[in-house]
């Protein structure tokens, strides 16, 4: 059955599962985030936003925690290929950081949307 293509298709959604809950239960900016992603959450249902309202806020939690993982995947590489200090790894790291930065900064814009004309 797993040599399927739909087998192959269940294991990987399985290893994609088995790194969330890696990435949740090791990496702190990632824990960080989940807790927002929840505070949001419950916000959300608080003051009852609008559909569109909730794929917006759903899609800017996504884009954060998905670039915060794969800035986590882009350290940890450059850690194993170079774990000394080393200037091109630096910027590698710092660029990932960067497009967390951008997500976050994204996701805040759309939460100001969202939330500040419910107050």
């Amino acid at each position: 059955m797993w040599d399927s293509y739909l087998g192959k298709r269940l294991k990987g959604f399985g290893y994609a599962f088995k790194g969330a809950l890696l990435m949740l239960r090791h990496e702190a900016s990632i824990q960080v985030q989940a807790s927002i992603a929840i505070l949001m959450t419950i916000a959300g249902f608080y003051f009852e936003i609008s559909t569109v309202e909730w794929m917006f806020q759903i899609l800017a939690i996504g884009l954060v925690m998905s670039i915060e993982g794969l800035n986590t995947a882009v350290e940890e590489i450059a850690d194993f290929v170079h774990p000394d200090f080393h200037n091109k790894i630096g910027f590698i790291k710092d660029v990932a950081a960067g497009a967390v930065f951008f997500a976050a900064v994204t996701a805040v814009i759309i939460g100001c949307i969202i939330y500040i004309p419910k107050f």
